[in-house]
């Protein structure tokens, strides 16, 4: 091969490394844009990061679409809250997709849920009681405490399946602990003064927060 040959071989494989890289970014896909949130902050730019529901959905009634399972067949990561949260339109996505790398007990498949004392966990249940969950309340994550654990969770998973950009994950999830502890100090101060409150809220989303800053939900206007 002449060497002008071999120089230009060099240079077009030398073209592939940027897009090479970005190849190989994890594809994490969350079931909700709040865990997506989480995961854009401990990934970064070394992942690619979607979220199949809109804010403005219900968590436990998103309008399941055909191109989810286009999104989860080529995930590395699902992201999924768990305790039942998405129990009415994520399986049959998941199933359909039929993609082994996020499917329940795969390193890939998530539940950020895991590791985090649930409150309002109630056994047996059915459907007269309404919205009653039996593995317990699903939106533990208002509590911006569990979402220190769900950080750290997170942060093992992209260790684990990333290992070259496990330093990096560590340090994002190091700042993001950071970034926790200073603003739970000042929420806690400014939350003191309404300790023993009485709220009343639309839907049971609320009851972790008010656990956190010891307020006191007396009913909801969405009770079932």
């Amino acid at each position: 091969m002449k060497p002008t040959y071999i120089l230009g071989y060099l240079c077009w494989l030398a073209s592939l490394a940027p897009w090479t890289a970005q190849a190989a970014k994890l594809n994490v896909v969350a079931s909700l844009p709040d865990f997506a949130s989480l995961a854009t902050f401990i990934g970064g730019d070394r992942i690619n990061v979607s979220s199949l529901a809109k804010g403005t959905e219900d968590a436990h009634f998103v309008d399941p679409r055909p191109s989810f399972v286009r999104v989860l067949n080529q995930a590395d990561v699902l992201l999924e809250g768990g305790a039942d949260l998405e129990v009415g339109w994520l399986p049959p996505l998941l199933q359909t997709a039929r993609n082994p790398k996020i499917m329940p007990g795969k390193p890939g498949h998530v539940i950020l849920s895991e590791g985090i004392p649930l409150l309002e966990v109630s056994g047996e249940v059915d459907r007269s009681q309404g919205d009653v969950h039996a593995k317990g309340n699903p939106h533990f994550w208002l509590d911006p405490v569990n979402v220190g654990i769900m950080a750290g969770h997170l942060a093992d998973v992209l260790k684990q399946l990333d290992p070259a950009n496990g330093e990096y994950y560590q340090g994002n999830l190091a700042r993001f602990n950071t970034q926790l502890t200073q603003r739970m100090q000042s929420w806690n101060t400014r939350l003191a003064p309404y300790k023993g409150t009485r709220i009343l809220t639309y839907h049971k989303t609320f009851e972790y927060l008010a656990h956190r800053f010891s307020l006191e939900v007396v009913g909801q206007l969405e009770p079932k």
